[in-house]
């Protein structure tokens, strides 16, 4: 399997896993966009970046490029995610049929890479264990841009204008 295929299959098993949560899922047409799916989570859209990782096994743990890669014929361009790109990574270990699912601002916070350490082999657990399975994030942000989107306003507040039937006669 190539890693195309692979790709795929990380964003069809993020697709499902949204879908199994009662929200909605967008796919982008072509592949020009620094996401690949969006999630429609109660009217909240969540752009998601989907990456696959792979086990290393000189370190026994898996690895996921926080990079984005392009390539252009023979030669492969990365360059670094910005935080208006995505609200989410979003890291699939298909071994394990696991996400890791991150916000933005720390998916990109790391160096190049993010080790994912699914084993107890360390005494102290790795920054990246906290997004583990970590569905409830995209959940939470989704709450808080909602309550932040739909403030309660009074009919006619909103424009500024005033509506003859409230205005107040003197």
């Amino acid at each position: 399997m190539n890693t195309s295929q692979k790709g795929n299959l990380a964003e069809q098993a993020a697709t499902l896993e949204a879908l199994k949560r009662g929200w909605g899922v967008l796919k982008p047409i072509g592949d020009c966009l620094p996401y690949d799916v969006v999630f429609d989570v109660e009217g909240t859209l969540a752009k998601i970046q989907v990456k696959l990782a792979w086990f290393d096994d000189v370190r026994e743990n898996y690895v996921v490029d926080n990079r984005r890669t392009k390539t252009n014929r023979n030669t492969m361009i990365r360059d670094v995610y910005t935080p208006a790109d995505f609200d989410f990574a979003m890291v699939y270990i298909l071994d394990l049929n696991l996400f890791y699912v991150f916000p933005v601002d720390v998916f990109i916070s790391y160096a190049s890479e993010i080790h994912l350490v699914e084993t107890d082999k360390r005494q102290r657990k790795p920054r990246s264990a906290d997004y583990r399975n970590a569905w409830e994030l995209i959940s939470q942000w989704a709450a808080q841009k909602e309550t932040y989107a739909r403030t309660s306003v009074k009919f006619g507040e909103a424009s500024g204008e005033v509506i003859p039937s409230q205005a107040i006669l003197a």
